[in-house]
């Protein structure tokens, strides 16, 4: 199974907190970790304050909304995507990730969907419309 771990600021957290050798070295100790054991799929952080957008929808028409976002509480700072056999192993993860960045004190946890979770006609569909898509995710599970 396939889990996203995002890190968010927790409403307490000094977002302005600076990065320490010690703290730096801490996170990519973690890094090396989950790569060792195999479980690391995909790491990054996102620049915070950095302009973004947004694509809205509202009925069948979309909107690009500009950023930066005001509220800091709506930013993910990074996210790791990690593969292992149950929550639990991705809680045990998640627990073991440093402490200290603002804008990873707050992590969460969710299922990826696998191409198992996809019912068998939808997936017989997927791969009528995009053959190589299909191929490349399901060779992966």
């Amino acid at each position: 199974m396939r889990f996203i771990i995002t890190s968010t600021t927790a409403p307490e957290s000094r977002p302005d907190a600076p990065m320490t050798d010690e703290l730096f070295k801490a996170y990519m100790k973690f890094n090396e970790d989950l790569h060792v054991a195999g479980v690391l799929v995909a790491a990054e952080g996102l620049m915070p304050g950095t302009p973004g957008a947004r694509v809205v929808s509202s009925g069948n028409k979309r909107k690009v909304v500009d950023g930066p976002f005001a509220e800091s509480k709506e930013l993910v700072g990074g996210f790791y995507v990690i593969e292992v056999p149950s929550l639990e192993e991705a809680k045990a993860w998640a627990l073991r990730c440093p402490v200290g960045m603002a804008s990873a004190d707050v992590l969460e946890i969710r299922q990826l969907t696998g191409t198992d979770d996809i019912p068998q006609p939808y997936r017989d569909l997927a791969a009528s419309v995009a053959p190589k898509w299909m191929a490349s995710v399901t060779k992966k599970n």
